[in-house]
């Protein structure tokens, strides 16, 4: 699988972004995406994450009630809604893919495909 992450960019505190994350190769609707994201100096820490076959939804609380994932199956792609941006909120954005679980994954190791990351940055 390999993961095309696009949609980074400057923004003023309280705009918005959309982040998009094509998926190729071996890629199945039963496939988990997810968001990270790592701030300089900082570990990659968890954002968001769907199961693409049901439609489950899990968010970091630093983000929830602001940020949207969402999935088009039919064209591979998961996306990250950004809204009410914050300076805290920059970082280099990852997607990342792994197979199919019933439960949420929220950690890095559990992921096994990443996407080569897309730099938003949110100016005061």
């Amino acid at each position: 699988v390999q993961l095309q992450a696009s949609g980074g960019g400057l923004v003023q505190t309280g705009g918005s972004l959309r982040l998009s994350c094509a998926a190729s190769g071996r890629t199945s609707s039963s496939l988990v995406m997810g968001w990270f994201r790592q701030a300089p100096g900082k570990e990659r820490e968890f954002v968001a994450t769907i199961n693409r076959s049901g439609g489950s939804t899990v968010y970091a609380d630093s983000v929830k009630g602001r940020f949207t994932i969402s999935t088009d199956n039919a064209k591979n792609t998961v996306y990250l809604q950004m809204s009410s941006l914050k300076p805290e909120d920059t970082a280099v954005y990852y997607c990342a893919a792994r197979g199919y679980s019933a439960i949420a994954h929220v950690r890095p190791g559990e992921y096994d495909y990443w996407g080569q990351g897309t730099q938003v940055t949110v100016s005061s």
